[in-house]
């Protein structure tokens, strides 16, 4: 179950990314909700919102790639070895891990990581991103709900202890 989230993930974020660098010119808007959801491609040669880009080479290379994807082999040796893991975290890890992947195999491939989704929420605005950067937040926010209420599942029952004694 975990490699079919897995793949899903990662293969989303390519086949849209794909679609985007075929049907879309750079720079290129398309309005999808009344300029509120709009497409965009870019290349970002560096991480989120274009952080690094500006790196030389081969710091580059091993801050955008290699440390990224040994960081991503652990997260998947944690998620095997660790059995006890809830099903909200060990998805929301498998988020991570596939959108990390998506936007590893650009840069890559493409030596960029191809970026087209923004949204303008009228007060304030995204910068633009990707299917694989939805994931990882996604992936994020999972592995936080679960861990703030289990946590605080833990909490009250340790209160609950206390107050019975």
């Amino acid at each position: 179950m975990l490699l079919a989230v897995l793949s899903s993930n990662i293969g989303c974020d390519q086949i849209s990314k794909n679609i985007v660098r075929q049907k879309i010119d750079y720079n290129e808007q398309v309005s999808l909700v009344n300029d509120y959801l709009t497409l965009t491609k870019v290349e970002n040669e560096g991480a989120f919102l274009t952080v690094g880009h500006s790196l030389p080479p081969p710091l580059k290379i091993f801050l955008l790639t290699i440390l990224p994807l040994v960081i991503l082999e652990l997260a998947l040796i944690y998620l095997l070895i660790k059995k006890s893991l809830s099903n909200l975290t060990s998805l929301g890890i498998c988020f991570v891990v596939g959108g990390g992947l998506g936007n590893i195999y650009d840069r890559l491939i493409y030596g960029s990581v191809t970026d087209f989704l923004h949204i303008n929420f009228v007060i304030f605005q995204t910068g633009i991103f990707n299917m694989a950067d939805v994931s990882i937040i996604a992936g994020t926010f999972a592995i936080a709900c679960d861990t703030y209420f289990n946590r605080t599942k833990s909490e009250l029952k340790h209160w609950s202890k206390i107050k019975d004694a």
